[in-house]
């Protein structure tokens, strides 16, 4: 039997939370339009991703305002504030106008702290999330709770909790008629989108096998600095706290992950593999590995070979390929072979590709300014987002890890409080060192 996305559903432990709509949820934005309003939007996380989401909202040609911005640190709300008003953004006749002109964010819009992302979002129609990943499920679950419209980054969560929590917030968008998109980009890429069509239409057959990677030499680092708490420092060093981050293969190779699932139409039932730290040592690095191996299962016996590699020096490969009956297809090229090696299709990237973190923002826009629903991307997101946990945990510990068992599991490795100076999960030892699981020896089931 297939194992389709709404098997998922039913199995996601959903039917068993006691969702309940009230009545003013229901019905509260029943009938309500922006049509021809001013669109306003709050910008949740100011990093560099949440600058770049922003600067793609404003480039939409749609009627819309930056009104608030929210983050847990000063300097990055004010240095994104200061990026944006020297930001140029290209009009509908491609001329270049200054994205300061759709800015109108005073000092008591700005919002610092860890309840800001509240503050924010009430002034709003719109809510773009950006910040660490850690933060996903809260921050959707407010702004589902507010009638918000939503952007909200990949991926959603770091663990099964914030999987489920953001699966029952996804339940509530829906019926209040919420578009949410999440920043798995490549649904909205002009290759991807055709080569997804040929694939449903049978053009290479059934999928018997796939790969994908996402190797290359790693990302930032942000060493401690004198006078910071243990909260300070995991959040400036975020990509490198599993509360936070997920580790690459949930922060990063995601992307990659989600295009065999959209492929397959369908998630993997289990998941074993292998994965360490080669040279991501010492203690700048928290706990994540640089490298993960995963063999996925789905339900047909279809195999996912994953690998995602973090290691200076070493060969470097983005892509993902999908093996059918008929043939295959290697996304990056956006072309379709037969099994002699012979392009069968090969779609014109110099010509017709686009440019899809713009693309997923004119779209949202669009929408939203016509009074429209069509987006319903958080469902999907969760469980892209929980393939890639399922990999983690079995290169984590080694085990077999089976889907329902981990998505059910109730495993919570966010910190119990937020606060300057909470208690982390995760502490370093007295050389300044954080634990790191051990295949074998690290357990889940």
């Amino acid at each position: 039997m297939k194992n389709s996305r709404r098997d998922f559903v039913k199995h996601s432990g959903l039917a068993a939370s006691g969702l309940i709509l009230s009545p003013w949820a229901a019905n509260a934005f029943a009938g309500q339009s922006l049509v021809g309003d001013t669109l306003k939007v709050a910008l949740i996380g100011c990093g560099g991703r949440g600058t770049g989401a922003i600067t793609q909202a404003l480039s939409t040609k749609e009627n819309i305002k930056l009104v608030a911005m929210a983050d847990v640190f000063r300097d990055r709300l004010d240095d994104c504030y200061g990026n944006l008003m020297k930001s140029r953004a290209k009009d509908a006749s491609a001329k270049a106008i200054p994205i300061s002109q759709k800015v109108d964010v005073p000092e008591d819009h700005k919002f610092v702290g860890f309840d800001a992302y509240k503050k924010a979002m009430a002034l709003a129609d719109v809510v773009i999330l950006t910040t660490p990943p850690g933060f996903r499920p809260p921050y959707f679950e407010e702004a589902v709770a507010q009638g918000k419209q939503i952007f909200m980054e990949k991926p959603v969560a770091t663990d099964p909790a914030g999987i489920q929590r953001v699966l029952a917030a996804a339940k509530i968008a829906k019926q209040k008629k919420l578009n949410v998109v999440v920043g798995l980009q490549r649904h909205y890429q002009n290759s991807y989108r055709e080569l997804m069509k040929r694939v449903q239409d049978g053009q290479i057959g059934d999928i018997v096998s796939a790969s994908c990677w996402w190797n290359n030499d790693g990302v930032w680092v942000k060493p401690r600095k004198e006078g910071q708490t243990e909260m300070d420092y995991q959040l400036r060093n975020w990509y490198y706290f599993n509360w936070m981050c997920g580790d690459h293969i949930t922060e990063q190779h995601i992307h990659n992950i989600d295009v065999i699932n959209w492929a397959k139409n369908g998630y993997p039932v289990k998941a074993r593999g292998t994965g360490g730290r080669e040279v991501r040592k010492g203690k700048n690095y928290g706990e994540i590995f640089d490298h993960h191996i995963v063999e996925y299962e789905y339900a047909d016996g279809t195999i996912l070979n994953s690998q995602c590699r973090h290691i200076p020096g070493t060969w470097t490969k983005v892509d993902e390929h999908v093996i059918g009956t008929k043939g295959k297809i290697h996304f990056d090229s956006a072309k379709i072979f037969d099994y002699k090696g012979n392009a069968q299709y090969a779609f014109d990237k110099k010509t017709k590709e686009n440019n899809p973190y713009q693309t997923e923002h004119d779209e949202l826009w669009a929408t939203v300014a016509a009074g429209e629903y069509k987006f319903a991307d958080a469902e999907n997101g969760a469980y892209s987002t929980m393939t890639s946990i399922l990999g983690r945990m079995a290169t984590y510990s080694g085990q077999v890890i089976e889907w329902d068992k981990a998505i059910n599991s109730g495993l919570n490795i966010a910190p119990s409080t937020f606060s300057w100076d909470a208690d982390m999960p995760s502490k370093p030892d007295a050389n300044g060192l954080y634990a790191v699981a051990v295949p074998g020896k690290t357990k889940y089931f």
